[in-house]
């Protein structure tokens, strides 16, 4: 969330970062402006009428002292009319400070100036690619005919037993997803980040902490019965771990991966490009999430994207970076890189990466901050997906075909114990 001193300060800036982004609804930031003004004139005659009542009740004990008892009666009078008065305003404040709150959380966050202005992901950036792509040719079979062929994944049971968008792993398949994840998390605690394990459900405040509610709130899955959302990512709650926490500076950076399911209900995908693990309603990731002091975090950034890529090495998958267009940017990011596997039998791109950098937008909401030379300040928040596995899979299944089976790349045979999918 940007704070609203900062959107008075840098007007021009933030309108031209909104304009980048291709955000339509400029006039919330003067709404802001003018909502903070009216909070404050509330506030500013609230505290007066309280002031004035302080001094009435010195006054009311001075007299009653000097035997002044009708002149005691009349000023306790007064404050009676001050105090339902202050109760009247204290309410309007109140409501003040909930639509001021309202406007900025609608509100997107300002891109970095290294993004640049675009309207859809047509407009991104690709900043490298791994090597020439190439298709398999006219014998090569997408992934969803080759989890059927060797009895890996069954999507159809999967609809049976939730419905679309929720397959069931077998045997070799189960395995495999079990090995993604143990290396994942063992190449990130390599890396110097703590592994968590964390709730799959979040209360509100958690959703609005990292910029999930209200912007996303109807691809998520509530829970009415208890007040609480799945995760779409195990983003949320670790970062959540710091909601209203002041960090000691000593106590930076913080470095925490996490592996969870994620819940997301994808409302409105339709079409073959949600076809087999394409787009899921349920799936399983690796996070890595860092907390930064602000004068590191876009070093951080580059840092993250460098383990991501050597993620993707070690798996042996043809792969690109693209930098987003302030149009495809998310809600609460400041500059994401996505990184995209090349699907050899699909012959497309698919993302299975994004990495992060939030800047002030999350710990504004989270109130997370640090305290060092004597001032207390707000953080930076990054998160990188490291990685999500259903394009993973997919990528790895068509890319590795052979007329003898699945060949698995070295790393990730060493932790399913097993080479070849036959």
């Amino acid at each position: 969330m940007l704070q609203v001193n900062f959107l008075r300060k840098n007007k021009e800036r933030v309108l031209e970062g909104l304009k980048k982004r291709n955000f339509k609804e400029l006039d919330l930031v003067d709404a802001a402006i003018n909502a903070d003004d009216e909070r404050k004139r509330l506030q500013f005659e609230l505290d007066s009428q309280l002031s004035e009542m302080n001094r009435i009740s010195k006054e009311i004990g001075i007299l009653m002292k000097d035997g002044k008892k009708e002149e005691a009666e009349a000023a306790k009078s007064q404050t009676s009319q001050y105090k339902e008065s202050s109760k009247e305003l204290q309410n309007e404040l109140n409501e003040a400070e909930k639509t001021l709150l309202n406007i900025l959380y609608q509100i997107p966050n300002i891109p970095y100036e290294k993004v640049v202005a675009g309207v859809s992901a047509d407009d991104n950036e690709v900043v490298y690619e791994s090597t020439t792509v190439e298709g398999l040719g006219e014998g090569a079979i997408p992934h969803w005919e080759l989890a059927k062929k060797y009895n890996l994944i069954d999507f159809e049971l999967g609809v049976k037993v939730a419905g679309a968008g929720f397959p069931v792993y077998f045997g070799k398949g189960a395995r495999l997803q079990r090995a993604l994840v143990q290396y994942f998390l063992d190449k990130n605690t390599d890396a110097g980040y703590q592994e968590v394990n964390v709730p799959h459900v979040v209360n509100e405040a958690s959703g609005y902490g990292t910029g999930q509610l209200p912007d996303k709130e109807g691809q998520m899955y509530y829970v009415g019965a208890d007040d609480l959302y799945l995760i779409p990512t195990a983003e949320v709650p670790v970062t959540n771990i710091y909601r209203d926490v002041i960090i000691d500076e000593k106590d930076l950076p913080i470095k925490n991966t996490a592996f969870s399911q994620c819940y997301r209900r994808e409302a409105g995908s339709y079409g073959a490009h949600v076809r087999g693990l394409n787009r899921l309603h349920q799936f399983e990731k690796v996070e890595i999430v860092r907390i930064e002091k602000p004068e590191n975090s876009y070093a951080v950034l580059e840092e993250m994207v460098e383990h991501v890529k050597s993620i993707l090495e070690d798996l042996e998958l043809p792969y690109r970076i693209l930098r987003l267009c302030g149009g495809d940017t998310g809600f609460a990011s400041a500059m994401t890189y996505d990184f995209e596997v090349w699907s050899a039998a699909q012959e497309k791109w698919l993302e299975v990466s994004s990495v992060s950098n939030f800047e002030t937008f999350q710990a504004t909401r989270l109130k997370c901050r640090y305290k060092g030379d004597g001032k207390t300040q707000l953080v930076h928040t990054l998160n990188g997906s490291a990685m999500a596995l259903p394009r993973i899979m997919a990528a790895l299944l068509e890319n590795n075909q052979t007329p003898d089976g699945i060949k698995l790349p070295k790393k990730i045979a060493e932790y399913a114990r097993f080479e070849l999918i036959n």
